[in-house]
């Protein structure tokens, strides 16, 4: 349980029994009367944002979160399996994880926010390579500027690639963007 006068930006509270994260924080203290922290909230399971205002004498859930890094192993149907260092198996639904799960490749290694043992944060790595299972030639002459391609990647997701990106080529994408790095030389 917190007080008002633990609250700082970056600090998570639960509000209602959802999880929010503290993204601005001011102090006022008027000439009279009692202080007052006024907390810009984001919801960490919906993004929504909410402001709330706090007295000095108020008390602050606590959200019961837990952080834990676990290695994806295999897809099952509309399920993702992962394991942590324990060998315990814990099934995610592929859809908590979104757009991510694209780019999960066996072995990942993937932190999990759980909140009353609930997923609702998949934190990847920043980079992860992909090979391209299919895009179109490029056109010689194309090269004026920076002229990109659509290709699909090992997993289904499409990435925009610069022309001299090849079928069977290894691309590397940033993960937190979706957005194509470079291409990884051939070992």
């Amino acid at each position: 349980m917190y007080t008002a006068s633990d609250l700082h930006k970056g600090l998570k509270i639960e509000v209602d029994g959802q999880p929010y994260a503290i993204t601005d924080f001011n102090f006022v203290k008027p000439g009279k009367g009692q202080a007052v922290y006024t907390c810009k909230l984001k919801n960490m399971v919906t993004g929504a944002t909410l402001c709330r205002n706090y007295r000095s004498d108020d008390k602050i859930d606590e959200p019961q979160l837990e952080e834990r890094k676990i290695n994806f192993s295999y897809a099952e149907g509309d399920t993702l399996v992962f394991m942590d260092d324990s060998f315990e198996q814990v099934r995610i639904p592929a859809a908590a994880m979104g757009e991510k799960r694209l780019f999960l490749k066996e072995d990942m290694p993937v932190e999990v926010l759980f909140h009353n043992g609930l997923p609702i944060d998949f934190a990847l790595p920043f980079f992860v390579e992909k090979e391209v299972l299919q895009t179109d030639p490029g056109f010689r002459g194309d090269t004026a500027t920076n002229v990109l391609k659509p290709a699909t990647v090992e997993g289904g997701y499409q990435v925009q690639v610069p022309l001299f990106v090849n079928q069977g080529d290894s691309v590397r994408i940033d993960t937190r963007t979706g957005k194509y790095v470079d291409r990884v030389a051939k070992r």
